[in-house]
């Protein structure tokens, strides 16, 4: 799971009359509010001085003065990330972040090792198997659920979001199938268990790897390594949150090993967050590059099918679950603040924080457009075994996570 860009050309708040209740709390005990009403978040800062800088600076300053408890944020924290992004700050400084942000992606995409790979995959996943237990799913899903509606639990909401993955493979028993990125194996153990397919994942995570082998036991197969090396036919192939660390410029070269694994008339379905067209790197681009997913580059669409075209695939269908991704990071976020005091026990302070703006930033940036997520099925162009319709994928019922 990766969110990282989030800033279109845009204009300056058009409307002062929208924008929203407020307050800031300073260290003295005094207290100011601005507009009428009660406000939606309350800025703790230490001085006057210290609002007028946070209020002026950039998106990546502020994020790093959070993170590192130079001031909090009470109430809707998603509302003053919102607020905060139409405050100004220098042209200048606000090009070069955005500069940076792209520059330097862009060098460490080119030139990404496997070696590379595995270590910014570790440095997101290994933080704790128990920290991420907190705020995940019981199944620990990492990936947006699929919500029948709004008030639908996050528990039910992934294993619908797994069902429906393995319902547009058109999965069948005995089928093989691969997870590429497994993450804590529950697409995998959910292939085997519920559709009895042969099922392999594949993942860089040590602290992944541990869990969903001493989880899924022999029901299904788990490997610690690169999808680079993988080897032999699969009929099914998911990738899920796995592409967002692929990057541009290494998008031809996954193509070409997704086509290798798969067999003539087999079924690849590709779900990615995705970054829409005229959206550019930015502070948070930077911000979350550096804190949250090193080694982490978005691609449009376009660029996504255009890719995977120039490989001998055909699009089969598409289906945008932005939605989903807003509600799955709020549940997540929400679930996180909840479990403070025992998130601490695993993590320190900062990388609570860390988490905390960075699941309320994706939650408004898939809420407001800025981000969205695309589940993409391919066969190989003309060969692949699809049925004519898809009315299989919605006319079954859906499993619950209770049973």
């Amino acid at each position: 799971m990766s969110s990282a860009s989030r800033e279109p050309d845009r204009p300056a708040n058009p409307a002062i009359a929208g924008a929203p209740v407020w307050s800031a709390l300073f260290s003295d005990g005094s207290e100011e509010r601005f507009g009428q009403g009660t406000p939606l978040f309350t800025l703790c800062v230490p001085t006057r001085k210290a609002l007028r800088w946070l209020l002026n600076t950039d998106a990546y300053s502020a994020a790093a003065a959070f993170v590192h408890g130079e001031f909090n944020v009470m109430g809707n924290l998603e509302a003053a990330i919102h607020f905060k992004g139409w405050q100004p700050c220098s042209g200048m400084r606000k090009r070069l972040l955005g500069a940076i942000a792209h520059w330097t992606a862009a060098l460490e995409n080119g030139l990404q090792t496997k070696a590379g790979a595995a270590r910014n995959v570790r440095f997101h996943y290994d933080r704790s198997n128990d920290f991420y237990r907190l705020f995940l799913d019981p199944l620990m899903v990492y990936s947006c659920g699929y919500f029948r509606s709004a008030d639908v639990a996050l528990a039910d909401a992934q294993v619908a979001k797994l069902d429906h993955i393995c319902r547009k493979l058109d999965l069948r028993p005995g089928e093989q199938f691969l997870d590429i990125g497994c993450g804590w194996g529950a697409l995998v153990g959910h292939a085997a268990d519920r559709f009895d397919a042969v099922a392999t994942g594949c993942t860089l995570s040590s602290a992944q790897y541990e869990h969903a082998i001493a989880r899924l036991g022999r029901h299904a197969t788990i490997l610690d390594c690169d999808y680079r090396v993988l080897s032999g036919r699969y009929d099914k192939i998911a990738s899920v949150g796995m592409f967002e660390h692929v990057g541009p410029r290494r998008a031809l070269e996954y193509f070409r090993k997704m086509a290798e694994l798969l067999a003539p008339d087999g079924l690849l379905l590709n779900h990615a967050i995705a970054r829409l067209r005229g959206v550019r790197d930015d502070a948070a681009t930077l911000f979350v590059r550096r804190h949250i997913f090193p080694g982490g580059r978005l691609m449009s669409l376009d660029q996504m099918v255009r890719s995977a075209e120039d490989r001998g695939f055909e699009v089969l269908d598409v289906e945008n679950l932005r939605p989903h991704y807003a509600l799955t990071c709020r549940h997540w976020r929400e679930r996180l603040e909840a479990n403070r005091d025992a998130a601490l026990r695993f993590v320190d302070e900062t990388t609570f924080r860390t988490w905390r703006i960075w699941l309320a930033g994706s939650a408004l940036s898939f809420e407001e457009g800025y981000s969205a997520v695309y589940q993409v099925l391919l066969g190989k162009r003309g060969v692949s075994r699809r049925r004519l319709t898809r009315d299989h994928i919605y006319s079954e019922p859906v499993s619950s996570a209770a049973e």
